[in-house]
């Protein structure tokens, strides 16, 4: 039996694990909507959590995409991209539902197999919404990618995975053609390079997957020395950018990572509060107030 990322994936899908011996066999694979539709009054709602590998999944009905805290509907078309990185769920608001989904690692698209690093390319960064709605020309331009994945993954032909490759990236370019146009302007400047620079190693501390990690970085100061700069540089560009201290924009996503494993787990305030790098779930319940207004029991279910 393989034991890969995916392998996880098979139980809560319904499906039967896949029998092809080779290695990529466990980092690929490609399913209909439909039948993951099958018997879908008795089967209980999608988890919301992360789960440790990539999804795109092309959908035609009327749907719920969640994610982090935020939520996109779609209706008729969409396509979705979920990483390890985002908790995410789908909420069908009806059985009429079509289209297909994969699933794979970082590791089927490494550039040792002639691919791409994943968190490196626009579609599957932080901040960007995940759903792209679709007109039904773009819905059938993408159909025709994921039927030839069909066709090729059943196929036996010696080199499908090679194919299935092509096609995966095929499918994110074009994703990625589709986005709008980035609202912020090139990096051009040193001041800018400093912005991406803090924003990357900010996202870099998280997901939090167990109660046994701890934040790294916390301060402003802490942030200063990675990146090899003065912290009364770093707070001025910062503010400069984007309106916001260093202090700031460091506990507004400590906030975020908060508020999203209050939801998600069933860690405990406390557990939350060390992984966080809280002194005390006192320290904690204060801090989490001021940032949100709320206490950390209201997002509790």
């Amino acid at each position: 039996m393989l034991t890969t990322p995916l392998a996880t994936s098979y139980a809560e899908l319904s499906v039967t694990l896949p029998l092809d011996a080779r290695i990529e066999a466990g980092q690929f694979n490609v399913f209909a909507v439909a039948d993951l539709m099958r018997g879908y009054h008795a089967k209980p709602p999608m988890a919301f959590h992360r789960r440790p590998f990539y999804k795109i999944s092309l959908l035609r009905g009327r749907s719920r995409v969640e994610y982090a805290d935020q939520a996109v509907e779609v209706d008729p078309y969409g396509l979705w991209f979920a990483t390890s990185r985002v908790p995410y769920r789908w909420v069908p608001h009806d059985p009429a539902q079509t289209g297909y989904f994969c699933l794979f690692t970082d590791e089927f698209l490494l550039p040792t197999n002639g691919g791409v690093v994943l968190n490196q390319l626009p579609i599957f960064q932080p901040g960007n919404c995940p759903v792209l709605p679709l007109t039904n020309q773009e819905y059938g331009a993408i159909e025709a990618i994921f039927h030839n994945m069909t066709l090729e993954i059943a196929s036996g032909y010696a080199y499908r995975y090679d194919l299935l490759r092509a096609y995966l990236l095929e499918l994110i370019y074009l994703a990625q053609k589709m986005q709008p146009a980035p609202t912020l302007p090139p990096v051009t400047n040193a001041a800018q390079r400093l912005v991406k620079s803090f924003t990357d190693l900010l996202e870099r501390q998280f997901p939090l997957a167990t109660p046994q990690q701890s934040l790294k970085l916390r301060t402003a100061a802490a942030y200063a020395q990675q990146l090899s700069v003065h912290v009364n540089h770093l707070n001025r560009v910062l503010k400069g950018a984007t309106g916001h201290t260093t202090t700031a924009l460091i506990n507004g996503r400590i906030a975020q990572e908060a508020r999203l494993l209050l939801k998600q787990t069933h860690w405990n305030v406390s557990e939350i509060a060390d992984c966080l790098g809280f002194t005390d779930v006192a320290h904690f319940c204060n801090f989490f107030k001021r940032q949100t207004g709320q206490v950390p029991g209201n997002l509790r279910g």
